[in-house]
């Protein structure tokens, strides 16, 4: 990689529909525990707006990977939003804006993600980000049908 610094703007949806009420999607984001089941374990997590979750981590033998999230908006079983930064190890990586929205759909959830992001000096894609959140949307889905 060379030492130039480059930004690339990019924006991804996904939907999934989950088998369960909003209530029970929107539990699997905001209790720590269940969060646990299909995100990386939080070092720590303060779900309330303002609040911070971050976990830093990674293979045994590579760099460390720290999400740093910041929760901007609320609404219980409805919306939340939020602003991260991912960083391998000194190096920032992505800056994103989040939204997850959770809508009935009839005796489950249609969960709409959506994600604004700042990929910096080519250390990570949006494209790579996307299927990454797709695997851990899938593994949430087998959370809450549980």
């Amino acid at each position: 990689m060379s030492n130039e610094r480059s930004v690339i703007h990019e924006t991804f949806v996904i939907e999934r529909k989950y088998q369960a009420a909003p209530a029970k999607v929107f539990s699997a984001w905001s209790d720590p525990e269940l969060k646990s089941a299909w995100f990386p374990k939080a070092d720590s997590f303060e779900f309330k707006v303002g609040g911070r979750e971050v976990n830093a981590g990674g293979p045994s033998d590579g760099p460390v990977f720290t999400f740093d999230a910041v929760y901007q908006e609320i609404a219980e079983n409805e919306r939340i939003v939020y602003t991260y930064t991912l960083d391998q190890g000194d190096s920032r990586m992505s800056i994103s804006v989040v939204s997850v929205q959770f809508q009935a759909s009839g005796q489950g959830t249609r969960l709409i993600y959506t994600e604004h992001g700042a990929f910096l000096d080519g250390l990570d894609t949006a494209s790579m980000r996307e299927h990454g959140t797709k695997i851990m949307l899938d593994k949430l889905g087998e959370v809450v049908a549980e």
